[in-house]
């Protein structure tokens, strides 16, 4: 049996009924039991071995791969950026076994519930406060996507020259993204409940594997138009392979998520699921690694940050691939709204300790206004960031910290907690595993952010 740590909701000093009350993060393909003392460590999740699979990929997998191919351009090529990816990957799996361990230890079910039960009072805020910077980070890079697939679609539909611009006001690109996301992203934001998260997760995976297909189909059988270019060989600094972290963090990001889909589980055991998210992230290898090879190598170093930006706007099948890329992100914005705004929900009635009955009658004007501030300050910003590359760069040094410091934090204050009277190896090996991960995590947050900030950003 796995003993409870820092299980006493005393000790995080906090109000037991506004911890209740918080709507903590869930994963959007999951549906978990809830937590009570009955069902804790039971075995009473529906979601076998093979679903857990499916559900870790897609959470994956996402918008981030259209940005594989800038990043292996920035690794300095194919051998550079499959390198780095299979060197992360060993880490990336490991924090994913490391939360599972985590959260029957401390028989939390959500990651920040688990970061709060084994860390502590202190990592566990900065936890839920790098949750929600992230989601809103994502949803601005989400409206950025929609900005730079609408651009390309109306540049066919009008049959501009994407050169010279547009001088029509109703195909200006901010005009386009205002409009899509007052009509369709804010109306699906406001509810208190998301209905539609399975169907969009369904979604995404069709266009994921729909946009891997075409980027790798026009590498095999190029366009007569395409002029080759230059194709790297290898990085142009030392320094320059460590730019492409934050895309690969950002794309294997689904750590959050994990611990509710190990919860889920028929056997939540941590053996069976070392094996789970070890098939999962092969499958998003090879679809990250196909998109990246194949499409760096069409376009080389010319490649744009979201690569279907570099194929012409009159390709049918590419257009295709921008609407199901549109579709994905309308329905994804929701969901990565709702987690942001759960997390500061959670934040808020556990500093203010407010009773049930006001919490019902405020819950709905409290809600309005985070979402509509939400959604105008991430719409502020998408309009006049274009670049998605930048916004990648900030919250893929966030995405390091989900899947580097916080499991190894986790992993440190477990094995501390042990009593023994003798340490073998093993827990040695252990710590210095944890300690590793918190130093890289660290390191690749502080250089990525630092990067963004005094080069991307100054630019």
């Amino acid at each position: 049996g796995t003993g409870s740590i820092n299980s006493d909701y005393k000790d995080w000093e906090w109000s037991d009924d506004a911890g209740e009350r918080a709507r903590l993060l869930q994963s959007p393909s999951v549906e978990t039991v809830p937590k009570s003392a009955e069902s804790q460590g039971n075995g009473l999740g529906a979601t076998s071995a093979l679903g857990a699979v499916f559900i870790v990929v897609n959470a994956a997998l996402g918008a981030g791969l259209l940005n594989f191919p800038a990043a292996f351009s920035m690794a300095g090529g194919v051998a550079a950026g499959i390198t780095l990816q299979m060197c992360m990957l060993i880490f990336i799996i490991g924090g994913l076994v490391i939360l599972a361990y985590c959260s029957q230890a401390s028989n939390e079910r959500t990651y920040q519930e688990v970061v709060w039960a084994v860390c502590g009072k202190v990592p566990g805020v900065l936890c839920e406060v790098a949750i929600a910077v992230y989601t809103f980070g994502t949803c601005i890079a989400f409206l950025i996507i929609i900005g730079d697939q609408e651009d390309k679609i109306i540049a066919a539909l009008v049959k501009e020259p994407e050169e010279a611009g547009s001088s029509r006001w109703y195909t200006d690109r901010k005009f386009t993204i205002s409009i899509t996301a007052f009509l369709l992203i804010l109306p699906l934001s406001i509810p208190k409940e998301i209905g539609f998260q399975k169907y969009a997760s369904s979604l995404s995976v069709i266009g994921t594997w729909y946009v891997t297909a075409v980027i790798i189909i026009k590498y095999i059988w190029p366009d007569k138009e395409l002029v080759p270019v230059e194709i790297p060989t290898s990085p142009s600094t030392w320094t320059a392979v460590f730019n492409a972290m934050p895309t690969i963090c950002f794309g294997f990001q689904c750590h959050v998520s994990s611990v509710p889909v190990f919860n889920s589980m028929k056997q939540p055991e941590v053996k069976t699921w070392g094996a789970v998210v070890t098939a999962a992230m092969v499958i998003a290898l090879f679809v990250y690694t196909g998109t990246g090879v194949c499409g760096f190598l069409t376009f080389g170093a010319g490649v744009e940050q979201d690569v279907l930006m570099s194929y012409p706007s009159n390709d049918i099948p590419v257009a295709l691939a921008r609407a199901f890329i549109i579709l994905c992100v309308l329905t994804s914005y929701p969901i990565l709204h709702f987690c942001g705004r759960a997390v500061l929900e959670g934040l808020w009635l556990r500093y203010t300790g407010v009773t049930v009955e006001e919490d019902v009658v405020r819950e709905r004007r409290r809600r309005l206004l985070q979402t509509i501030s939400w959604f105008l300050l991430t719409l502020l910003l998408a309009l006049f960031i274009p670049d998605i590359g930048k916004v990648i760069s900030v919250i893929g040094g966030l995405a390091a910290c989900f899947i580097f410091v916080f499991p190894g934090l986790c992993l440190i204050q477990a094995k501390l907690s042990e009593i023994q009277e003798t340490r073998a190896i093993s827990w040695w090996a252990q710590v210095s595993y944890g300690v590793f991960m918190v130093t890289l995590g660290a390191f690749i947050f502080g250089q990525t952010t630092a990067n963004a900030i005094f080069v991307d950003l100054t630019a």
